[in-house]
């Protein structure tokens, strides 16, 4: 029974520590009005939980491994509750930046999921598990659609102060449902990475997910105040639209791992980053918000397919070193979600407007397809 309830509810859990990710992000508009932030640092805020949240994934992946996913989300969910509290209670700048860093345990999750998921399942139906555990990432829609409505109800600290609610429950659920027999993996990490680091699709990989998940990721930080401070939107349609865009990739992302159990990842990864590389041009010439928001949904497209294609080949290739590479590849992922916001908010800062900075993902993505070519070619 417990082998059997484990795709919903480590998705489940990928959707509660999602929510708990993008707290700072979703609550930044409401935050910044009680709270002085320095306008060159908003960026930063609502980008810090990506880094723990990225650099975590590789232990986490080879904790998944040797301890199992439900003691590994069991420890999660417990040390979030700490840095929710601080946060809630925050009243500088720097508090935010601390607590917010520890927000990144909830982003390091997903590595739980896709190393211990396929150990349930046989190997033709690991992109669609993988693409169905990664619905998960509708956690950040949920916390960007109804944070915004909680902190008109209670304040922005109340708010916060709900998820606690939410953890608490996550934490009795996987008590009681989490699967104690879970087929464990106990080669040392040193061994495993030994195995692979040296291998080109290692690194290939990593790339590709660094693109499409890190557009997801920083596009789902950095859209809220954008759409706000660019477009003079209402806090609360904003969050509906950068929901929107979430809700796609999320969605997406199931049909990617669907399509990638039978056709051609390579063929379906080089039509992703063609339309990246298109989306990232639409963005950049800065219509109106109709258009603007079409750029967006063809990139929230455009991630959904790829993060499903990538976590098909993972397993593919690297099935008895599952733990490690997932945590590797998931962890530049993350940090593809760091540096956007960044390099927008810089290039904003110093031309007035985010083309140059979207014209570099243009080219990232032009040269993960080329590296795409070159790997079918190999294939």
């Amino acid at each position: 029974m417990k082998r059997g309830i484990q795709l919903p509810l480590q998705t489940g859990d990928l959707i509660v520590g999602f929510m708990v990710w993008v707290i700072l992000s979703s609550l930044l508009p409401f935050i910044k009005q009680d709270i002085a932030i320095p306008t060159e640092q908003l960026a930063l805020v609502t980008a810090i939980p990506v880094v723990l949240g990225s650099v975590l994934r590789v232990p986490l992946g080879y904790l998944t491994n040797l301890l199992g996913a439900r003691t590994v989300f069991l420890a999660s969910f417990a040390c979030l509750l700490a840095p929710v509290w601080f946060i809630s209670e925050a009243t500088t700048y720097e508090a935010l930046l601390v607590g917010g860093v520890f927000l990144g345990f909830g982003g390091a999750v997903f590595s739980v999921g896709v190393t211990s998921l396929p150990k349930y399942y046989p190997r033709e139906r690991h992109g669609f598990v993988n693409g169905v555990y990664g619905f998960g990432n509708m956690g950040t829609a949920l916390t960007t659609w109804l944070a915004p409505l909680a902190a008109i109800a209670v304040g922005w600290r109340g708010a916060v102060k709900l998820y606690l609610v939410l953890l608490a429950a996550a934490i009795v659920v996987n008590l009681v449902l989490g699967d104690r027999g879970e087929p464990r993996v106990k080669t040392p990490i040193v061994a495993q990475v030994k195995a692979v680091w040296r291998d080109a699709r290692l690194w290939s990989l990593s790339l590709f997910y660094f693109v499409t998940f890190g557009a997801f990721v920083a596009l789902t930080v950095y859209l809220p105040n954008f759409l706000t401070s660019h477009y003079t939107l209402d806090n609360v349609t904003a969050g509906a639209l950068t929901s929107a865009f979430i809700i796609i990739a999320a969605t997406v992302r199931v049909l990617g791992g669907w399509l990638a159990d039978r056709h051609d990842c390579f063929r379906l990864l080089a039509i992703v980053f063609a339309a990246l590389a298109a989306g990232a041009v639409v963005l950049a010439v800065a219509p109106g918000l109709p258009v603007y928001l079409a750029g967006i949904y063809l990139i929230s497209v455009a991630c959904g397919i790829g993060n499903g294609a990538v976590f098909k080949l993972v397993p593919t290739y690297f099935m008895d070193q599952a733990g490690p590479v997932n945590g590797l590849v998931s962890l530049w992922g993350g940090l593809g979600g760091f540096f956007p916001p960044l390099v927008l908010s810089a290039s904003m800062a110093a031309f007035g407007t985010n083309a140059p900075g979207l014209a570099a993902f243009a080219a990232l993505a032009l040269a993960c397809l080329a590296v795409v070519a070159g790997m079918k070619g190999k294939a």
